[in-house]
């Protein structure tokens, strides 16, 4: 399932159970979706 690329909290924690659910660590998963809401809050400027 891809990721939602948004920098909006609900697309933070819907990222987190994605990468939870596909069998990552809480911590990987916390730092994929940190890096994904960055990255497009950076795209939206």
């Amino acid at each position: 399932m891809p990721l939602v690329k948004s920098p909006s909290p609900m697309a933070f924690r819907k990222n987190i159970k994605a990468e939870v659910a596909a069998g990552k660590p809480v911590k990987q998963a916390v730092a994929i979706s940190y890096a994904i809401k960055r990255a497009t809050a950076k795209k939206k400027k």
